[in-house]
């Protein structure tokens, strides 16, 4: 067993460097920094000049400052445990520094002077054997004294402040706490008490607590291990006072460091990471860069960091496709035979190591890179038959005729996995085309212009397939990228066809019915069957026309007239149709263009053909022109003369030739009374054997203001009236007599009418004061000023044979023949209005022909005092006691209810 080492600290003396014991020898040089013992076991914490070397947590540490003046430091010297074992020293810097097995500390390249600090160096010492560790601590502090000043004169210049190197203090420090760091010392705490502070952030301001003085010695302690990621340093002000507050120094600032330790693993910033590289790709190829961060100071060793690719799946062609650039991690290939269709995609895992990679005591951390192999056109698509066949009805268009289908190893639906089919060959008429089906990728042979069975039976096409982008370099299209197609042609009834269509002849007009005009055939493009073709007219506007349904010659039926609205600039077209005698029938249309040509057929007429002259014809003359049917040179120039009779015509008028088509018609005579005269114009044409014709021009001679227009009120029928208005006119005024003639006989039915209801009364008997008239307000006994001589004297009622034909009351029966039955008796015509309807009751109900004609009359008076007494108090016989109705069901059906209603008992 080996007993436990210790460390035994030597002090020096505040800037002056004590020579350690003679077993260790300490020499600087600007190349190198030579720590040579004379054990093999040791470890040592100095400061000589600007470099400082100490020994924390089992490492050593070189540093270098900026101050001249070296600090209060300690030597600590490694006894030995009394056995001659080696010691193992570790450099954490070896760009920079090296260390051999003897302990000598090398400077590996020139060092620069820096007025910043540096990085410290780290030595890892431990045994071979037992794999122990030591670790050393100094617990002497440095002492920082407050810079002296005059305080005699304010006139004599003060000293300069001193430049206080910064503190070091190790993250993570394991304590115990509070750990002494400085101690503050002024030199006028030898004549008086002095009280020592310190502020700023970890002091008194947030995050306080970390960092205490103790008031009375000075010492400034750290209260809790720091942390170099949070804050990497702090700045303090230290403070003397007396012991009444006074202050005796200028603060000084004072500078702490976290000095970094390597207490954070790298972390990548993505955990799986995706790139893509082509197939086939040469060895370089970039494919893409990994990142990780680590949050240690990166300016040391514990944030530098080392990538490294630790498996890559699967292995193939190699175990060893890609490689990663240590420092920047940028992924690249490094071996040839990337090939998607076999491997489409590999897994890498990839570590980060801090300490520079160094796999003894760096951390580390794992991502995965996947990286897709994007495929490049390096399989040519391939058919999978070399002969292909279809057929095709003639004359289709449109139509898929074969589908070629292409097999390609490449990623589908990618460019270079899309098909692009050629006809290379037996389609010199252009009469293919293969598109490409986008789902299946197949090509579909298609026919995009008519195809003749009668030039061609059969087609031999030669179909090459590509894709949409060109294969890869060094890749050539085999021999299975080119097909053969063989199509065969359908044989099908097609229908005749009219050859010119149209057919344009020539031909005077006037041509006489009967007349052969042309032969109008059709051919049949079925040259291989045998077929009979028939004619028959299927257009013949005029209906001039008629076609031999075998031969196909057309005769005329009918005059040619090129006058005829049906021909459009002397052009008339008829339409024919031919149907063969297929299965099923073909037919084809063919059409028949007639040029007319003129003869002078046509008589020319006077335009306009009415017009107004004034009386005194000084201001007024007539233009008048010809038209004709025919055209030229069978219409103008035209002749105009006035005819011969009557004689009156050439008398008062007179007609001059303006030109060839235009002549002026005038007035003779000084004064022509107002009036219409209709003057015969005879008008001829230019035609060989010219035409002529005699037309009426209707001429309106009438009063004219100064400026020559009519003033009288028959210009309206100088214009003339139209048929169609002068019948409108005729019928308004009959339609308004019949209304006169009816409203006439109206008002004579309505005063028979009237005199036929009124009633008669005794003259003696005055009632005027019972009759009231309803709906009328005002006046007394002189308002009702009645005619009551036709209620008092019943006598003055017209008998029914001296009445008007057609005068007739409305509850009359009606005038047709009736079956003949028992006259009613007359009764004599009694005084009393009473007694007359008494009578006429009576007679109602012996009478069989009464119903139901016996209605009774209303009369328009009311009240009561009548002579006539209440109607009540009538007596009739309606029962059918006094008389026996029987004979009414004799009478048919419609009676029997009446019998029963009149006949029948009381109950």
């Amino acid at each position: 067993m080996l007993r436990r080492c210790q460390w035994v600290p030597k002090v020096a003396a505040q800037r002056k460097i004590r020579h350690p014991p003679s077993r260790v020898f300490v020499k600087y040089s600007t190349s190198a920094l030579i720590i040579q013992s004379s054990i093999s076991r040791a470890s040592i914490q100095t400061v000589y000049g600007n470099i400082v070397i100490s020994v924390a947590g089992g490492n050593f540490y070189l540093s270098f400052y900026s101050f001249f003046e070296a600090p209060r430091c300690c030597l600590c010297v490694f006894i030995s445990c009394g056995r001659g074992g080696l010691v193992q020293f570790e450099c954490s810097n070896p760009s920079d520094f090296r260390i051999d097995a003897y302990g000598v500390v090398y400077a590996a390249r020139t060092l620069q002077h820096s007025v910043l600090p540096a990085s410290p160096l780290q030595i890892k010492a431990s045994d071979t054997t037992t794999q122990q560790q030591w670790h050393c601590t100094c617990p002497d502090v440095k002492e920082i004294a407050f810079p002296s000043r005059n305080t005699d004169s304010q006139l004599k210049r003060m000293k300069r402040d001193w430049v206080i190197p910064p503190i070091n203090v190790p993250e993570n420090s394991r304590g115990p706490f509070p750990q002494e760091l400085v101690r503050i010392r002024s030199d006028h705490d030898k004549n008086r008490s002095l009280r020592y502070s310190v502020t700023g952030p970890g002091a008194d301001q947030p995050p306080t607590g970390i960092f205490i003085i103790d008031p009375i010695s000075g010492e400034l302690s750290v209260n809790k291990p720091l942390d170099r990621e949070h804050i990497p340093n702090f700045h303090l002000r230290a403070h003397a006072v007396d012991l009444n507050g006074n202050q005796v120094e200028n603060p000084i600032d004072i500078v702490i460091n976290v000095i970094d330790m390597n207490d954070n693993r790298p972390e990548f910033t993505h955990q799986i990471w995706n790139g893509t590289v082509p197939e086939g790709s040469k060895p370089g190829t970039f494919v893409m860069t990994v990142t990780s961060v680590d949050k240690d100071d990166p300016k040391t060793a514990n944030g530098m960091l080392r990538y490294k690719i630790l498996s890559q799946n699967p292995e193939s062609p190699t175990s060893n496709m890609f490689t990663i650039n240590n420092k920047t991690g940028g992924i690249i290939t490094v071996a040839a035979g990337l090939d998607r269709e076999k491997v489409p995609q590999y897994t890498l895992i990839i570590q980060a190591t801090d300490m520079e990679g160094n796999p003894m005591y760096g951390l580390s951390n794992t991502a995965t890179a996947v990286i897709r192999v994007t495929d490049i056109n390096d399989n040519p698509p391939e058919f999978t038959a070399e002969t292909f066949f279809g057929e095709v009805p003639e004359n289709r268009v449109n139509v898929i005729v074969a589908n070629l289908t292409v097999t390609d190893k490449d990623q589908p639906n990618t460019p270079a996995w899309n098909a692009v089919y050629k006809i290379t060959g037996g389609d010199p008429t252009g009469r293919f085309s293969v598109p490409t089906d986008p789902t299946t990728n197949e090509g579909l042979v298609t026919v995009v212009k008519p195809i003749d069975y009668e030039i061609s039976r059969t087609y031999v096409l030669t179909v090459e397939a590509r894709n949409e982008v060109p294969l890869a370099r060094g890749i050539h299209s085999p021999r299975q990228s080119t097909a053969t197609v063989s199509i065969r042609v359908i044989d099908v009834n097609e229908s005749p066809y009219f050859e010119p269509n149209p057919k344009l002849i020539k031909l005077e007009e006037g041509m006489i019915p009967e007349t052969t005009l042309t032969t109008f055939t059709a051919q049949d493009p079925d040259r291989f069957m045998q077929q009979t073709i028939r004619y028959s007219k299927l257009s013949d506007p005029a209906n001039w026309l008629r076609i031999d349904p075998n031969t196909g010659r057309i005769t005329t039926t009918a005059v040619l007239d090129r006058e005829s609205p049906f021909v459009k600039n002397s052009l008339y077209n008829a339409t024919f149709l031919a149907s063969d005698s297929g299965v099923p029938p073909a037919s084809g249309t063919g059409t028949l263009q007639i040029f007319l040509l003129d003869i002078n057929d046509n008589a020319p007429k006077v335009f306009p053909q009415e017009a107004e002259i004034c009386e005194k014809p000084e201001p007024n003359a007539i233009n008048i022109t010809a038209l004709d049917g025919d055209l030229n040179p069978n219409a103008g120039p035209f002749a105009f003369e006035l005819a011969h009779r009557p004689s009156d015509v050439r008398r008062n008028w007179t007609i001059t030739r303006i030109s060839g088509d235009y002549a002026q018609v005038s007035l003779k005579i000084g004064f022509l009374e107002s009036g219409i005269y209709e003057i015969p114009i005879i008008i001829t044409d230019s035609g060989n054997l010219p035409m002529s014709n005699t037309s009426y021009l209707r001429i309106k001679v009438c009063q004219c203001d100064i400026n020559g227009d009519c003033t009288d009120q028959q210009h309206i029928m100088a214009a003339g009236l139209g048929t169609g208005a002068i019948i409108s006119i005729l019928l308004c005024i009959i339609i308004l007599l019949i209304l006169v003639l009816m409203f006439v006989v109206w008002m004579k039915r309505r005063d028979k009418e009237r005199q036929a209801k009124q009633l008669l009364i005794d003259p003696e008997d005055d009632v005027r004061d019972n009759i009231l008239k309803y709906d009328e307000e005002g006046g007394g006994e002189e308002d009702q000023d009645y005619d009551l001589s036709q209620l008092q004297q019943p006598d003055t009622i017209e008998p029914d044979a001296i009445k008007p034909v057609g005068i007739r009351r409305l509850d009359e029966r009606p005038l047709h023949p009736e079956p003949q039955y028992p006259m009613r008796s007359a009764a004599p015509h009694p005084g009393d209005i009473g007694d007359f309807i008494n009578e006429g009751l009576k007679a109602a109900d012996n009478d069989p022909t009464a119903p139901p004609y016996d209605s009774l009359l209303v009369f328009d008076y009311e009240g009561s005092g009548s002579t006539a007494g209440s109607l009540s108090s009538l007596n009739s016989s309606s029962s059918g006691g006094d008389q026996d109705y029987d004979y009414l069901n004799d009478w048919g059906p419609r009676f029997r209810k009446l019998a029963d209603m009149y006949g029948g008992s009381d109950d």
